[in-house]
């Protein structure tokens, strides 16, 4: 006998076959500052110099459940000397019930880190103010065009172009 479906989705015997996704839990992975020029850093003068890397990386950790952390990297010089160095990993666990297989990576990698960004974001102004400096406040990120990008990038690389992937560990 067929099942039918309702119109929310539930089979008539009370199976559940929609798309879910929830945020389990979000935290601090891993989080260092270092201010390795203190104090004589505080009496340089001038425009700071900020260079921050991100890396994205997403891990099963559970039936349904999966880890994904934002990590972020920033530095900044001020006449060669460093001013500070902050190195954060931000965490959530988001349960996922019911995703097709070729929205799950895209979820993961691009919709995920738009989930966590603002938190992290907050975590790293803080850590940046706590350790004597004006709050680092980054520009909100376009994840998913990003995740578009180095879908393409990979796309080419195994047509024979070389370019660099996000990778879904």
């Amino acid at each position: 006998m067929d099942e039918q479906n309702d119109a929310a989705g539930e089979t008539f015997n009370g199976a559940d076959n929609q798309p879910q996704v929830g945020v389990l839990s979000q935290y601090v992975k891993d989080l260092s500052f270092e201010n390795p020029n203190a104090p004589a850093i505080y009496q340089v003068q001038g425009q700071p110099k900020l260079d921050v890397q991100f890396n994205i990386g997403a891990t099963t950790v559970g039936e349904d459940v999966h880890e994904v952390v934002l990590k972020v990297e920033a530095r900044a010089d001020v006449e060669g000397q460093a001013l500070y160095l902050i190195e954060l990993s931000y965490a959530g666990l988001f349960g996922l019930r019911n995703i097709p297989e070729e929205h799950l990576q895209p979820f993961l990698l691009a919709e995920a880190p738009r989930i966590l960004f603002p938190f992290a974001r907050r975590v790293l102004a803080d850590a940046v103010r706590d350790g004597g400096f004006p709050p680092l406040m980054l520009e909100p990120i376009d994840f998913g065009a990003l995740y578009m990008q180095q879908a393409a990038a990979a796309a080419g690389e195994l047509s024979g172009n070389a370019a660099g992937t996000i990778g879904h560990a």
